[in-house]
């Protein structure tokens, strides 16, 4: 089944379940992809509906940290469920060991020696990583190989 699709069917049980918070965040999630069908006019594939989520997944991920800063428990937990409601649909995340091992490989295939050759790296290896890897820490990993 298609990923779009999941979700309708997955707000409809919600909706029967009455289950509020899966409900507003399937909602969320589907105008999202609803918007980005519009600024294509067409219909996205899978690969393209699990970038929308990712990038919601990452807005959340940006509003935990700044909750957590705030000292915000009663937001927090809410932001956290969430969360975990959009990465169920997403495809399994590589850990920073899994993401430091292949950027590895593609440093010695492109030959990078140092910072300058981050954007040549960042490029093969995002297209390798696409909707497995958060952009920001597969950034951190090879600036830290590159610069020492």
């Amino acid at each position: 089944m298609a990923l779009k699709q999941r979700l309708q069917e997955d707000l409809k049980d919600a909706l029967r379940a009455r289950a509020e918070r899966r409900k507003a965040v399937i909602r969320l999630a589907l105008a999202a992809i609803g918007h980005a069908e519009v600024e294509r006019d067409s219909d996205l594939s899978d690969e393209d509906v699990a970038a929308v989520l990712q990038k919601q997944a990452v807005l959340r991920r940006d509003t935990i940290a700044e909750l957590e800063q705030a000292n915000r428990p009663d937001m927090l937990a809410r932001e956290l469920a969430e969360l975990a409601i959009l990465e169920a649909y997403l495809p399994k995340q590589l850990s920073r060991d899994e993401i430091a091992e292949e950027a590895r490989r593609v440093v010695a295939e492109v030959g990078a020696t140092g910072p300058r050759d981050v954007g040549q790296v960042m490029r093969a290896l995002m297209a390798r990583l696409k909707g497995r890897a958060d952009g920001t820490v597969v950034n951190e990993i090879v600036r830290e190989m590159l610069s020492g």
